[in-house]
């Protein structure tokens, strides 16, 4: 039950790296090619609705934002 446990979390922490690194492209790309890109969409816009979000919600957002950052491994 252990190794399998520790399987599923090597493959969530995959994930979550791949998926990262397919938002960071999303942002280059929006950059580089200008607004909504054909194959990541508007990410830049996208972020920034979850960022006003995330502030219009007070402590809550906070906390959210902690809980994402904690998560994702960021300090």
């Amino acid at each position: 039950m252990d190794s399998i446990m520790k399987a599923v979390n090597d493959f969530v922490k995959g994930l979550t790296g791949v998926l990262v690194s397919v938002i960071g492209l999303g942002i280059v790309a929006s950059i580089v090619f200008g607004g909504s890109t054909y194959f990541v969409g508007d990410v830049i816009a996208t972020l920034m609705d979850y960022v006003a979000m995330l502030g219009e919600n007070g402590l809550g957002g906070l906390i959210v934002l902690l809980i994402i950052m904690s998560v994702l491994g960021l300090k």
